[in-house]
């Protein structure tokens, strides 16, 4: 799933972050639903993620099995490719469903060559 955003230009690179604090998506094991938060940071390099964009793309995990982990780190592989930031790190928490809670941070710092 690949991040269709609208982006707009960015005035100057400093540290944007959004978060989602409704976040949901599909157990790979079990199928019910693991609910949570994600909050991304990122320096920008020329383009911003539009925010309404950011939560269409969110949504379209409500149907998706994955685990904690892999979604971290889809997200910001997904940034990178949709704006080419300087940094991003990416947050998801899931919260607590047998007694235990999980939250995976991914981070990119993409290398671009001259």
């Amino acid at each position: 799933m690949a991040l269709r955003t609208d982006a707009f230009p960015s005035p100057d690179p400093q540290v944007v972050t959004l978060s989602e604090v409704e976040f949901t998506s599909l157990c790979p094991k079990t199928g019910q639903p693991d609910f949570g938060s994600v909050a991304i940071e990122y320096t920008p390099d020329g383009r911003r993620l539009e925010p309404r964009s950011w939560e269409k793309y969110l949504w379209s995990f409500r149907d998706v099995g994955a685990f904690c982990e892999s979604i971290a780190a889809q997200i910001a592989d997904d940034i990178v490719y949709a704006i080419a930031p300087k940094h991003v790190r990416v947050r998801v928490s899931q919260n607590a469903r047998g007694g235990i809670a999980i939250t995976s941070i991914a981070e990119r710092t993409p290398v671009i060559s001259p």
